[in-house]
């Protein structure tokens, strides 16, 4: 079996056809030998049995036909034997070319040996040679079998005038049976021959043929082997089963090419990342060293205690500073294994929203702030305008107002620190004087078995959300899903940064100065609450110039409890009336 397994697929295709050919062309000759026999044996049956009478009649004339050539003249054996089956005489002995005669081989006289009358049967050949050469032919026809009937006779004595009764035993040789079997046997073999060698040639095309999608995706494996992994296997039907590998192997090879290229990116995330973090631990660390020893070499000369206060003064800012990228990095890693965030808490988003807004104002008093709600225009837009115009496709839009009461589940310090986080960011990346628009509201959207948490965080997810929430406004259902929407319209960021501003260490500042305090990480860590929210976060360009940020978490129903209900306070009322009124 080893050795098997080492054949081609070709090879043992090929002989698995040769085998069946040669196998169905045995069976097919076999049978066809069968046939032809028994139907020349029933003829001779039937051409014994009815000329019996004909033949013993005229015995007489079939002795004088010249037998020395031929079985042409003669052809019948006759033998009679009397009531006792004694034999009496043989009147007719066919004789062959060269004096060899052929007799059938029967019972001894005197017995019958069980033969039944009126029933042919089949004996072998008794030859007798005379003097001179035989041939081989004459000698391989006087050893053909014979084909012998039983025959009671009676006949009337001329003389006494009583009934003579007797058997006759009346032969025909089964030469002809014989020769014609050799004649059909060897025309199979000589047909059988030349059709297993067209066979041949046409299986091994035909296979090779076939098999040649199989090649291809051969060569197309070695290929991916040696590294190529954007090769694809070639295409072809999907209802035959090359074609369902086909599709199946260029689907497994797409998955495989994606992990790569997902691992590659992790890879070299990883690397950045250390290569970040590295960076920004060491400004610390060599601030604290630097200082912690220009104290030492300072504190024997005059003034020392003053330059000490000042050393650890800068010394406490670098360790606050570490403190801060040391605890970032802590919460990343714990969300991205799933711990340090609790999704079982109610969380109020327009008192976040509030909040953060509240926030914003104290750190710069002269900045508008408005506050209102997040609406989806071109909803309800046809799709060719009335003067054959196309319409403007379908966004979100900021409306001032009352901020809408929304009620989830989640983390509320997460979340806090989301809007927080983008909040700090409008602070230090933007002018004091630039608005700022600041709003939340419920979605309807389409979005079955979708989960936002595991969409990018780019302009194309968020223009998929839009069309969902249009799906679901022409169909009337859907699931719900708070959108919280900050826009600021400050120097705003390049497509490139835009698409790189939630990695890690990332800073529009190339040169990573210090001055407005950032490390990098705040958007990190606030598409990762998001995330853990299963929801989305995308950072898009303001209409006019700004950066806008737009969180997405789906809204997961809790029941509201007493004090969940909104109170008379104007800070929690009205919040947008109580921001403007401190501006004032």
């Amino acid at each position: 079996m080893r050795h098997l397994d080492a054949v081609s697929l070709s090879t043992k295709l090929v002989s698995i056809i040769l085998v069946l050919l040669l196998v169905s062309g045995g069976v097919i000759a076999f049978a066809v030998r069968q046939l032809v026999s028994a139907y020349i044996i029933d003829k001779t049956d039937t051409q014994l049995t009815n000329q019996a009478g004909l033949v013993i009649n005229n015995i007489d004339q079939l002795q004088r036909t010249d037998n020395s050539s031929t079985l042409n003249g003669n052809m019948y054996f006759v033998q009679f034997r009397d009531a006792d089956y004694n034999i009496e005489s043989t009147p007719l002995v066919p004789k062959l070319q060269g004096s060899v005669a052929s007799v059938p081989k029967l019972p001894a006289s005197g017995s019958l040996d069980g033969i039944q009358f009126g029933r042919p049967f089949t004996t072998d050949a008794q030859v007798q040679v005379g003097d001179g050469s035989v041939s081989r032919s004459s000698l391989k026809m006087a050893m053909s079998p014979w084909r012998v009937v039983a025959l009671q006779y009676t006949v009337k004595d001329p003389d006494s005038g009583g009934v003579v009764c007797g058997v006759a035993l009346i032969g025909l040789s089964l030469h002809d049976m014989q020769d014609t079997l050799g004649i059909i046997t060897k025309y199979f073999l000589v047909v059988g021959i030349a059709t297993i060698v067209f066979a041949t040639v046409m299986a091994t095309i035909a296979v090779d043929r076939t098999l040649l999608p199989l090649k291809r995706i051969e060569k197309t494996a070695a290929k991916i082997a040696n590294g190529d992994l954007s090769q694809r296997v070639p295409s072809a039907p999907e209802n035959t089963e090359v074609g369902s590998l086909s599709a199946s192997l260029n689907q497994m090879l797409a998955r495989i090419e994606q992990s790569f290229r997902e691992q590659q990116e992790t890879t070299d995330k990883m690397k950045r990342f250390v290569s970040d973090a590295s960076h920004e631990l060491r400004t610390p660390l060599a601030a604290i060293h630097g200082y912690a020893e220009l104290y030492k070499m300072q504190r024997d000369y005059p003034g020392a205690l003053e330059r000490a206060d000042e050393s650890i003064d800068r010394i406490e800012k670098s360790s606050t500073r570490m403190a801060a990228l040391v605890e970032d990095l802590l919460s990343l890693a714990r969300m991205d294994e799933g711990r340090g965030i609790d999704l079982n808490q109610k969380v109020k988003l327009n008192g976040i929203i509030a909040d953060s807004a509240e926030d914003l104002h104290a750190l710069d008093p002269e900045r508008v702030i408005r506050l209102g709600s997040v609406t989806v225009t071109g909803s309800e837009a046809p799709l060719v305008a009335a003067d054959g115009t196309a319409p403007e496709p379908a966004r979100l839009e900021f409306t001032e107002g009352k901020l809408e009461p929304i009620l989830t589940q989640g983390d509320p310090a997460r979340l806090r620190q989301v809007i927080t986080n983008i909040v700090g960011n409008i602070h230090r990346y933007t002018p004091s004087d630039s608005p700022v628009e600041m709003g939340v509201s419920v979605l309807t959207a389409s979005l079955p078995h979708v989960d936002l948490g595991k969409m990018p965080s780019t302009d194309v997810s968020l223009d998929q959300f839009i069309q969902a929430v249009q799906v679901a406004a022409s169909t009337g259902s859907g699931q719900r899903f708070a959108v919280m929407r900050v826009i600021d319209h400050g120097p705003g960021m390049a497509p490139q940064s835009r698409q790189m501003i939630f990695e890690r260490f990332y800073t529009a500042d190339p040169s990573r100065a210090r001055e407005k305090g950032g490390t990098g990480l705040g958007m990190a860590i606030a598409q990762s609450a998001v995330k853990a929210h299963h929801g989305l976060i995308c950072a898009s360009e303001t209409d006019g110039g700004g950066l806008t940020f737009t969180v997405i978490i789906p809204i997961v129903e809790v029941e509201p409890t007493s004090s969940d209900a909104p109170h008379s306070a104007p800070a929690n009322e009205n919040p947008s009336e109580s921001v403007q009124s401190t501006k004032a």
